[in-house]
């Protein structure tokens, strides 16, 4: 018995503006009074063109990163590649693990792999969808926020694992902040 779940961050909107960066910076760099021959781009070896190529190579990795998200009588297995390496909670260390009401831009200022505002550094967040609700984790000194794509259907098998393997730390309501 085992809930697995895949997330990314769709992030459509970075390539219109690279696009738009792209065209600004070509222009300037081939346009602008007569444009740079082929010998002065030689001479700055190039320069102007990773700078092009630069921000595509950031929003590649950006939108290629994903969250993999594993539940099962064990534990919590999360892999953030390529930020994160696999870690597991086992449910001795997690002291409450519920469903809850999320708000990605007031509580965490955004998406991905997040901290909480206003210096709560022991609230991290991986929010990679903009969905309200979210496995909240406590463990001793922290909370783990996960966003999922699928919350009834982890619902219900929180309460399946909760029956079938008498774990405590589950909690089956839905909460608000």
């Amino acid at each position: 018995m085992e809930f697995e779940e895949t997330q990314q961050l769709k992030l459509w909107w970075l390539y219109i503006l690279l696009g738009i960066e792209t065209i600004i910076v070509c222009s300037i760099i081939f346009l602008d009074k007569g444009g740079m021959s082929w010998q002065d781009l030689k001479d700055i070896y190039f320069l102007p063109i990773f700078s092009i190529l630069l921000p595509y190579v950031i929003v590649f990795f950006v939108t290629k990163n994903r969250l993999t998200l594993k539940i099962d009588q064990h534990g919590i297995t999360y892999h953030y590649w390529p930020f994160v390496r696999k870690k597991h909670i086992s449910w001795a260390t997690i002291k409450r693990a519920y469903l809850r009401k999320y708000d990605a831009l007031s509580e965490y200022g955004g998406w991905g792999l997040r901290t909480r505002l206003w210096f709560k550094f022991n609230d991290k967040a991986y929010i990679f969808n903009d969905k309200i609700l979210g496995l909240q984790l406590e463990l001793d000194p922290k909370k783990v926020l996960f966003s999922t794509d699928r919350p009834d259907e982890l619902a219900l098998f929180l309460i399946n694992l909760k029956r079938q393997y008498n774990i405590t730390a589950i909690e089956t309501d839905v909460r608000e902040r």
